[in-house]
């Protein structure tokens, strides 16, 4: 019988309790991980691991990734007869390598097409573009990708659908022929339609009618995504409950998928994300830029309290909740709709500490 030397046996000891540690320390994934997904937007220096710092956080805390950019249509598609996939392919293989969901941020949107793809007037050749975009990217990631942003930001806040390029060309078969397509693709993803404000009665009215229709002309919907770029004040948790409800009565699963709270003041009353508006305002628009006071941090932390606490008891129906970056320091809100300001919107501080509403989140499930 070989006998083990008393110094092996107290390095083993060592590494067993290192590992069962690290292990035990709770996470945003590990705290959520029987109720949703818990997900993150990657920038393109995320994607290419550049920062350890944020590396290290994006594969503790998160079990699922969206590309926050790159995947979009002006970089995967840049010309008709030209696709780019690198940065796309690393995106998947980080997800891959970390066994995480990987969602696909967005096949076909208004904003951030390729120049060219604006300039299509003609319908014979924006269906031969939709069938060879869509195809080709859906195809390429086919049982790697999970989900995917097929249609995305269709609506007006009224829930008419938007002027786009698409509904110009092709009017509303567009949306069913894009849902036809992806699932063509890949049978087996998961197919959402993703929007801002479809929280709100008009909007999400809207957005159900929209759903309908695309089923009625045999397009498969598996979930729709509530962005939840939201505030301080609002949207209310009441109405953020019946768009649950209302969404998941029709056998849709629901993802917020871009969650982000501002916590500047908003020069007017501005709700969602519409990019195309933009305002130059007074200083008193950025009143933190030294560092957010502690009332308000307590008040960040009270809404992402109460808004979880609503998506706890509703588990049952969503699907993930994904937070628009990793750290507030990438915030897209820094620089809209106010170019330069300083924003607190996320659970990591500029220097990727937690902050009070990461601390509260976790307790929630203690």
């Amino acid at each position: 019988m070989k006998l083990i030397s008393p110094y092996l046996l107290a390095v083993t000891a060592v590494l067993f309790v290192n590992c069962t540690s690290k292990k035990g320390v709770a996470s945003l994934a590990s705290s959520y991980k029987k109720d949703f997904f818990i997900g993150t937007a990657l920038n393109a220096d995320q994607i290419e691991e550049k920062d350890a710092k944020a590396d290290a956080i994006i594969r503790k805390e998160f079990n699922a990734i969206t590309a926050e950019n790159i995947m979009k249509s002006m970089y995967m598609h840049p010309q008709k007869d030209k696709y780019d996939f690198a940065l796309a392919d690393k995106f998947v293989a980080f997800g891959e390598k970390s066994k995480m969901f990987i969602h696909g941020h967005t096949l076909i949107w208004h904003s951030q097409l390729a120049p060219w793809m604006n300039e299509i007037k003609d319908s014979t050749e924006m269906k031969a573009f939709m069938k060879d975009h869509i195809s080709t990217i859906v195809s390429k990631y086919k049982g790697k990708i999970d989900s995917w942003d097929v249609v995305n930001e269709a609506l007006n806040e009224d829930g008419t659908l938007r002027k786009s390029v698409f509904l110009n060309t092709l009017g509303e078969s567009y949306l069913a022929d894009a849902f036809k397509l992806a699932e063509k693709a890949d049978p087996k993803a998961e197919l959402y339609y993703n929007d801002y404000n479809i929280e709100e009665p008009k909007k999400r009215e809207g957005a159900l009618k929209l759903v309908k229709y695309i089923r009625e002309q045999g397009g498969k919907v598996d979930g729709v995504g509530i962005q939840g770029h939201w505030s301080l004040e609002g949207p209310s948790l009441e109405e953020i409950e019946k768009s649950i409800l209302a969404y998941s009565e029709l056998g849709l699963k629901v993802a917020f998928t871009e969650l982000d709270i501002t916590v500047l003041p908003n020069p007017w009353d501005l709700k969602g994300a519409e990019i195309s508006q933009k305002f130059e305002g007074s200083a008193k628009m950025n009143p933190y830029s030294d560092g957010l006071p502690d009332a308000v941090q307590e008040k960040l932390a009270q809404r992402y309290s109460d808004i979880f606490k609503l998506f706890l008891k509703h588990k049952d129906k969503i699907s993930r909740v994904t937070f628009w970056g990793t750290y507030d320091g990438q915030s897209w809100l820094n620089d809209w709709p106010i170019k330069g300001r300083t924003n607190y919107p996320l659970l990591f501080d500029t220097q990727l500490q937690p902050k009070k509403a990461y601390e509260v989140l976790i307790n929630l499930k203690k």
